[in-house]
């Protein structure tokens, strides 16, 4: 997922997205330790999508405090 597509996205939605990727995560990381090693390269580009996801958040998080105080 490209960073220009999820700054696009709703709050809620990447929250949403966030905890989807947080369980694909735990099971791709299951089945690697399991012994198998085709979810490698999907586990690393999860990795990724999910930090982007929580950049995004954390920015938006952050410009509504600034807004507050």
């Amino acid at each position: 997922m490209k960073a220009e597509q999820i700054r696009d996205l709703e709050t809620t939605e990447l929250e949403r997205q966030l905890q989807e990727m947080t369980g694909q995560l735990f099971h791709l990381r299951f089945q690697m330790r399991m012994g198998q090693m085709e979810g490698l390269k999907k586990y690393r580009g999860l990795r990724k999508d999910r930090a982007r996801v929580e950049t995004v958040l954390s920015a938006r998080r952050a410009a509504a405090e600034s807004q507050k105080g």
